[in-house]
């Protein structure tokens, strides 16, 4: 039986420890007991940039993704979006880009020299202040993919993204028309009335990890300004 073997380890700015593994051709990453994402499931995060841009109907859309992570999501909407648009990824670790760059390679290619991207390391709710404070343009998509959803927190500085205060700032970040769009390993009834108490028009779109529609259920949620 093939064992998972540790890549690599790195301090995030809590002083958490996150580690990459590789098992049977698969990379993990990990913090303590939490696998926070896996190479073999891919399917939902990609459904959450192609299926935003779907609904939103924009070639040339200026999006903002939380999280790079393995890069499935920021890869999706790069092979979906126009010449002309603009990805700008926050990434709270530099570890995760320096993986995408190094062990995880195969899976990166050269997606990160791509002249639409614009990828920072920092928090993602620094970037929607930004466009609320004039400091950078409003948003036609902001797709947060941080920790395990909602309720599924494993930094807690991650919580003020999801309360009704971080919301309503995702909100007032998009463009009119924008879609604010947030993945979640599960249903969460309290986060879905949080959304729809920022006045977005919500639906809540159910897909399964993997495209065999075989793996865990997923919960997308795309909440649209008028």
């Amino acid at each position: 039986m093939l064992q998972r073997e540790l890549l690599a380890s790195a301090k995030i700015a809590d002083g958490e420890t996150l580690d990459l593994y590789t098992h049977a051709g698969h990379f993990m990453i990990v913090m303590g007991r939490n696998e926070l994402m896996s190479s073999r499931m891919r399917f939902s995060e990609e459904q959450l940039a192609e299926l935003t841009i779907e609904r939103l109907g924009k070639a040339d859309a200026r999006m903002l993704i939380g999280g790079y992570g393995m890069g499935f999501t920021y890869r999706a909407a790069r092979a979906k979006l126009g010449a002309k648009a603009q990805i700008v990824i926050a990434e709270i670790s530099e570890a995760i880009v320096d993986w995408a760059k190094g062990p995880m390679a195969q899976l990166t290619g050269d997606t990160l020299s791509d002249p639409r991207l614009d990828l920072r390391i920092c928090d993602v709710a620094a970037l929607i202040d930004d466009a609320n404070d004039g400091t950078s343009g409003k948003f036609d998509a902001i797709l947060l993919d941080v920790d395990n959803g909602p309720d599924g927190i494993v930094r807690d500085a991650n919580n003020r993204i999801y309360s009704r205060t971080g919301l309503a700032k995702a909100r007032d970040a998009l463009a009119p028309g924008g879609i604010l769009a947030v993945w979640s390993a599960g249903p969460d009834p309290a986060f879905r009335k949080r959304l729809h108490d920022t006045g977005l028009d919500i639906v809540e779109w159910k897909t399964r990890s993997r495209p065999n529609n075989k793996g865990a259920h997923h919960i997308i949620w795309f909440a649209q300004k008028s």
